[in-house]
């Protein structure tokens, strides 16, 4: 009889212990992003409190912070995010390998620039022949971006049999291989891009709307794993917040300036120029549009860069619960 007691108190215990790990695992929302400007939206919806606004006081909020999208997507591989802004390229490159993401909102388009080094010589697109050009990594949105232009002038990096040396490098740290002459150009975010036009005698060789797929780039998405998407009601609530963002930025982006930089200050430490925030989103667009023909060519370029195995991505994208908020 006591065994008997002891093994129904144990299984209470162990049900306890597991209804426990559910009910915090249920009430928890854990969303990734990075502390740059192109995670505009993300950040206003966090400091104007529309993320806490919308899923009510019974769901906990926490935030991951990360330097890269291979990290990001990484995190939400091991779930320890569910949601968040990620670039395009990482997030297809894990979409292939394991279609547990989706695509299902747009944030930012833009965002990026291709920058030549003042001495090297380069002043078109064709004259990155035999030339080194840093990105900030391997498989990275700037990266497909980079290959796309490339395309178009009928040349290919040295990975894919053409003259084009890649370098990967931290975006904060291309400044430095400019002055060191260490590369002959970058193909980098904002405000990077600004940075070096005006602190490492950069020259502006293609503007955002020029750069790949001009206005139409996409250089920010938000990525959430299946089970995020599954539980509608949560979906629902972050991309109403989400919305309600980037309608904010679209309306006031004097604020939505201030906002970002305060914010990633408080957070890192670090202060951004108001100048080179200005000039950073004069180079962006903010909007929750998604061009999929788009996103399917970074897919056919990531695969033909043998980033990825294939790139039929059907069933990343699934935009049904941000158009039933419309």
């Amino acid at each position: 009889m006591r065994k008997l007691i002891r093994s129904f108190i144990l299984t209470l215990l162990v049900v306890g212990v597991v209804a426990g790990c559910s009910a915090k695992e249920d009430d928890d929302v854990t969303i990734g992003y990075f502390p740059n400007l192109t995670h505009i939206a993300t950040i206003v919806a966090l400091e104007n409190d529309y993320f806490a606004e919308s899923f009510g006081d019974d769901v906990n909020i926490t935030t991951k912070t990360f330097t890269n999208g291979g990290l990001f997507m990484e995190a939400m591989q091991t779930k320890e995010i569910d949601v968040g802004t990620v670039g395009p390229g990482p997030l297809l490159n894990f979409y292939v390998k394991n279609p547990e993401y989706h695509l299902i909102s747009g944030a930012v388009n833009g965002g990026a620039v291709l920058i030549a080094e003042e001495e090297s010589g380069v002043d078109s697109l064709e004259d990155l022949d035999e030339k080194k050009v840093a990105i900030p990594v391997i498989g990275s949105t700037q990266d497909v971006m980079l290959r796309k232009a490339l395309q178009d002038v009928d040349l290919a990096t040295t990975t894919s049999g053409g003259t084009v040396e890649l370098h990967a490098a931290a975006p904060a740290d291309t400044a430095t291989l400019f002055v060191q002459k260490s590369v002959d150009a970058a193909a980098t975010q904002e405000p990077w891009g600004y940075i070096l036009e005006t602190q490492a005698d950069g020259k502006l060789l293609l503007d955002w709307d020029e750069f790949a797929w001009g206005k139409e780039s996409t250089n920010t998405v938000v990525a959430a794993h299946d089970t995020f998407v599954e539980d509608v009601e949560k979906a629902e609530a972050y991309l109403a917040a989400h919305k309600k963002a980037v309608e904010f930025i679209q309306e006031n982006p004097l604020e939505a300036q201030e906002i970002v930089i305060r914010h990633i200050k408080d957070l890192t430490g670090k202060e951004i120029d108001e100048k080179e925030a200005e000039a950073a989103f004069n180079r962006l667009e903010v909007t929750i549009d998604v061009n999929e023909q788009v996103i399917q060519e970074m897919a056919t370029i990531s695969k033909e860069a043998e980033y990825v195995p294939s790139d039929d991505i059907d069933g990343l994208i699934d935009l049904s619960i941000l158009e039933g908020l419309k």
